[in-house]
């Protein structure tokens, strides 16, 4: 079975609802660091505002993988789409910082059962020769929804004002939960063990050694990836761009970005995914020490590219990862235990940049999220092994993870 052919039937159930949320998430991503600016949010506060989204994600982590296991799929992405489409309206509607904070808290947490809920149906709807490609199919979807929602959000922004984009992220949000909402759970491959749960706190315990290794290296790649969000809004309002012109850079870096996905996800289906997480992230780490150097439109939209490769290169990466190592019996519980890691990077990144800020320089503070990332490229080059699946049930005991072996 071919690769395209084994991922039609994934088409309308995972593709398309992605690139619908992800089209409302990109409209949205450049203008909230500028609408706590119009507040009248401080650099630093208006940094820490873009992080209460991944907080609300790290927050979102905790009880995730038990809604998800007890309520399936389906049901998991209808009451996520409702917390989210209830968060835009905060934001749309925020009088106040405080208030924008308390909207982009909702619509993290939402992020993350929504994106818990599509991981775990991959992960146990395809095939592990195909596993990175569906990964980063997905991923890619998203992207595009980063792409194309920007350039919506700065039409959508030239008519009605810099919230322009949480109205498309609004339409996005509830639209894809719509859609997710006629789509039935899968049947699942371990059926017999369906009635087998883990608390979070049980799981971090048991694999406490791999999470802070590999993910140690995850939350890294979590903070680089997530902290754009924040710095090239705010590097682009130092530089005396506009709302408009914000939207534009995001979405020519998200173009780029969506091209790298599916070639990323090939290659680690026949390399391995050290082979694209390791350069993945270095070129995100020169993106970021390369911004403090830009001084125009232009010189801006060339590192908002070199990003977009970085990113779009590690599209897939770390839910290919989770899904290798993740045991069958209790996958979501751990996936969640996974995701943790990652949006706890996602929520530390643009925190670090907003506390950075408020002591130092805007460009020293860019500076440090690079060298993070390149120490995260040193740690997942140390942990990632060339290749990670689950063997077959009957070529080991489940519940111990070929990584944990590997490294004991």
């Amino acid at each position: 079975m071919s690769g395209e052919t084994g991922l039609k039937p994934l088409v309308t159930t995972v593709f398309v609802p992605a690139a619908i949320f992800g089209i409302g998430q990109g409209a949205a991503a450049p203008v909230m660091a500028l609408t706590a600016r119009e507040l009248g949010a401080s650099v630093a506060v208006s940094g820490l505002i873009v992080a209460v989204v991944g907080l609300g994600a790290v927050l979102g982590d905790l009880p995730a993988g038990r809604i998800v296991a007890r309520f399936g799929e389906r049901r998991s992405i209808i009451g996520g789409s409702t917390v989210g489409a209830a968060g835009v309206l905060v934001c749309l509607l925020a009088q106040t910082p405080w208030m924008l904070g308390v909207g982009a808290l909702l619509t993290g947490l939402a992020n993350a059962v929504w994106g818990l809920a599509r991981q775990s149906y991959l992960a146990d709807a395809v095939p592990i020769g195909l596993r990175a490609r569906a990964m980063s199919s997905f991923a890619a979807m998203w992207r595009l929804g980063f792409f194309v929602g920007p350039l919506l959000g700065a039409a959508v922004i030239l008519v009605v004002g810099a919230r322009g984009g949480f109205m498309v992220q609004f339409v996005g949000v509830v639209l894809s939960g719509w859609l997710m909402s006629r789509v039935p759970d899968p049947p699942r491959r371990h059926a017999g063990t369906a009635g087998t749960h883990a608390t979070l706190p049980s799981i971090l315990r048991r694999h406490r050694k791999l999470l802070a290794t590999l993910g140690a290296g995850s939350l890294l790649m979590g903070a680089a990836r997530a902290s754009r969000e924040a710095v090239l809004p705010l590097w682009a309002a130092h530089l005396g761009l506009d709302a408009a012109q914000v939207s534009l850079v995001f979405g020519v870096g998200a173009a780029v970005d969506l091209l790298c996905s599916y070639p990323a996800g090939h290659f680690m289906d026949r390399y391995g995914r050290r082979f694209i997480a390791v350069p993945s992230l270095l070129v995100i780490g020169v993106s970021y020490l390369a911004l403090p150097f830009s001084h125009d439109l232009l010189s801006i939209g060339v590192v908002a590219v070199v990003m977009g490769i970085g990113n779009g290169l590690g599209n897939g990466v770390i839910m290919t990862l989770g899904a290798d190592i993740a045991p069958p019996a209790t996958r979501a519980e751990f996936l969640a235990a996974w995701r943790l890691t990652h949006d706890t990077g996602m929520f530390a990144g643009p925190f670090g940049v907003g506390a950075l800020a408020a002591v130092v320089p805007l460009g020293a503070a860019v500076a440090a999220i690079g060298g993070a990332a390149l120490v995260g490229a040193g740690l997942l080059f140390r942990f990632i092994p060339v290749y990670s699946p689950w063997p077959p049930p009957t070529a080991s005991e489940p519940g111990s993870s070929p990584l944990e072996k590997q490294e004991a």
